[in-house]
């Protein structure tokens, strides 16, 4: 079944129920789906599985009690208090029927000893009528309120109206259905279904519509019921055939049929008789059938010059005399009907589709038998002047491609009736379909290089982004977890170590601030830099910013590290090594303690450092001598092994900290140097 079967009975149970009880029916019905999709199909056991958990957990109290609707009421209700004080019992009314021994229908209750009677087919019932209540969101409304101006007359074209809805729902199995009997109290209607277990929710659909379309009150007996297993070419499927007695005030549908027969049978007096050789030539497709000698079958008295070719039968028909027509053709719709009299009768108001059975092709330039069936649809009637059964239809053809596979031409179709058109105009929504796909294709062309430039320029963005602030808080910033603005980025970190790396002599002596000193000064400033980024990527630190001549990295944070003063350490010796090689001059300062880091700016953020750790570092570097790197007291401490060699030099005034404790940081040769330039 589609999902929308199933929508209709998600959103009544939420509606009556509440979504924890929806829950609880989900659960006990085993439904792995929590929610139903219109056009996707699901299990048909999936509904009766819902009503069997839904009137259990109503029988065990685990959802508050709700009563059926009675006469003419749409919605269930709450249940009096003063009947929930007490046990139930059960009190059966006029609309109870039988169905497979069990006694379904509405109740009315009365206070005393007994138990709760909804049963698996009371809430089937239910959810027939939500089905009703729900197409409206659809616009099956409509469809329902112009299928006729009476209910019998609804009843009497439903099978019509399910053979329109499948070209929106091509695999509905839907039920089939005609009225037997008519008279003025009611109907006699007979259902045939492939699902086994649905009656209950027929039923309910039926009483729904005639409330709210047609506002007649209705009450079904279920007068018989059979079922069987049906053996099919590849699976066995199961079938059920109904017997229903519907009463309800049909006496305008009858006047309504008392006076048309009046004016047709005054009509008939005034026309000459038609030859059933003129409906054979307007219907080339048609067939005249009559009543086998026994009475058995139906068997072919005449037929249309077209379905004599396509029979290949070539002797104009006479040798199709007699013959059964069972051996030609098999009903596809409506379910159950069979090639005998009296089934036909009962279908006169209801659409065929025959499947015309061994077509071959006897064209001459057409030199393979097809494989496709004919399909005609169209109506039969019955001739009460010869009790003959004439099938006056036409071929079910879509496009030229599918006429084409069937062995028909355009000739071969009637001229009144639309069969021409449609496959014309299926032809041509196939060539406006071509040519929208064609433009669907360059759209989705574009649209995929679109996407690709999109995604070269996020990511260049990204980039960008990540040069300017660490990618660890990009990412947060990016995605919007854990920092929805800016100012969410700040951290506090214990314990960090600033580097500062000063360049010096940039100008190399030069007087005169012209643009081609400061051209070459920018030139000298962007060599080095270049050359230190190039060296940060093997060590765990990260490049806060330049300022001037001033290079900033820091150690431990964005991502904290318990080694971040050695790694701030080798960098600073890599910074040496890489001005000496450069011939440019620079002094380092180092200091370890706790910064405070985040995004500053909205535009052109950057990722700043905060606290006394960042101006004490820069004092050291300030204080630092030229090709030297100088380290606190608190960087000095946290350099254990013999990986690097300090040198105490002393007691050195700094600005704003006064008389401090500092380091040379030593690398090999380096320490003959140091104190002779601190000398």
């Amino acid at each position: 079944m589609y999902g929308m079967l199933l929508e209709s009975v998600q959103h009544y149970l939420q509606l009556e129920y509440g979504d924890d009880a929806w829950a609880a029916f989900l659960s006990g019905a085993g439904c792995p789906n929590t929610v139903y999709s219109t056009h996707q199909e699901y299990a048909d056991s999936t509904m009766r599985a819902l009503a069997r958990a839904a009137a259990d957990a109503v029988r065990d109290g685990l959802v508050p009690l709700r009563l059926l609707p009675q006469n003419g009421q749409s919605d269930w209700s709450d249940t009096p208090s003063e009947i929930m004080s007490h046990r139930l019992v059960l009190a059966a009314t006029s609309q109870i029927y039988k169905y497979q021994n069990t006694l379904v229908g509405r109740f009315k209750f009365n206070a005393g000893m007994g138990r709760w009677p909804v049963t698996e087919d009371d809430f089937m019932t239910f959810f027939g009528r939500c089905f009703v209540r729900f197409f409206s969101n659809f616009g099956y409304d409509d469809l329902i309120r112009a299928a006729g101006r009476h209910f019998c007359d609804f009843l009497g074209g439903v099978d019509n109206i399910h053979q329109q809805i499948r070209f929106s729902y091509p695999k509905m199995k839907s039920p089939s259905m005609f009225l037997a009997e008519r008279d003025a109290d009611g109907a006699v209607l007979v259902y045939r279904s492939k699902r086994q277990g649905f009656l209950p929710y027929f039923i309910g659909q039926l009483q729904q519509i005639a409330e709210t379309f047609f506002h007649t009150p209705l009450q079904i007996k279920v007068v018989s019921v059979l079922e069987w297993d049906e053996n099919d070419a590849t699976e066995v499927e199961h079938r059920t055939e109904a017997r229903l007695r519907l009463d309800f005030d049909n006496r305008a549908y009858m006047a309504s049929r008392s006076n048309l027969e009046g004016l047709r049978s005054s009509a008939d007096r005034r026309m000459p008789p038609v030859h059933a050789g003129l409906l054979m030539d307007l219907f080339p497709f048609g067939a005249l059938l009559q009543s086998a000698p026994d009475g058995s079958a139906l068997v072919l008295q005449q037929a249309g010059e077209k379905l004599l070719d396509v029979l290949a039968l070539q002797d104009g028909g006479r040798c199709l005399h007699g013959a059964v027509a069972s051996e030609f053709f098999r009903i596809r719709r409506p379910q159950g009907a069979l090639f005998t009299m009296d089934s036909i009768r009962q279908l006169q108001s209801v659409l065929f589709e025959v499947e015309v059975l061994n077509v071959k092709d006897k064209q001459a330039d057409r030199a393979s038998t097809t494989s496709a069936c004919i399909l005609l649809k169209g109506q039969m009637l019955y001739l009460e002047d010869t009790k003959c059964i004439v099938f006056l239809c036409s071929p079910l053809v879509s496009d030229l491609s599918e006429l084409a596979a069937q062995g028909l031409f355009l000739n071969d179709l009637n001229l009144h009736g639309l069969s021409r058109e449609m496959v014309m105009e299926g032809w041509h929504q196939c060539a406006r379909l071509e040519l929208m796909c064609e433009r669907a294709e360059q759209h989705s062309t574009q649209l995929q290089d679109s996407l690709r430039l999109l995604d070269q320029w996020r990511r260049r963005g990204d980039e960008l982004l990540c040069s300017m602030i660490p990618r660890t808080v990009a990412d947060r910033l990016l995605d919007g977890t854990g920092a929805s603005s800016a100012l969410d980025t700040c951290q506090a970190f214990d314990a960090v170590t600033v580097l500062f790396c000063e360049l010096l002599d940039v100008d190399r002596g030069e007087q005169a601030d012209t643009a081609e000193v400061v051209a070459e000064k920018v030139k000298t400033i962007n060599q080095a830099f270049s050359q230190f980024d190039h060296l940060l990527d093997d060590h765990h630190v990260y490049k806060v910013e330049t300022v001037g001549q001033v290079y900033m990295v820091v150690s431990g944070a964005p991502e904290p590290h318990r080694d971040h003063a050695v790694h701030a350490c080798r960098v600073a010796l890599g910074l040496q090594r890489c001005a000496r090689s450069l011939r440019q001059p620079v002094r380092i300062g180092l200091h370890s303690g706790p910064v405070v880091a985040g995004v500053v700016g909205l535009k052109v953020p950057r990722y700043c450092l905060f606290g006394d750790t960042v101006n004490t570092a820069a004092r050291m570097q300030s204080s630092s001598l030229s090709g030297s790197v100088q380290l606190s007291a608190a960087t000095q401490s946290l350099l254990k092994g013999e990986e690097f060699r300090t040198m105490p030099r002393g007691q050195v005034w700094v600005k704003g900290k006064g008389l401090m404790s500092t380091f040379w940081l030593l690398h090999g040769e380096e320490e003959a140097g140091v104190e002779s330039e601190d000398e």
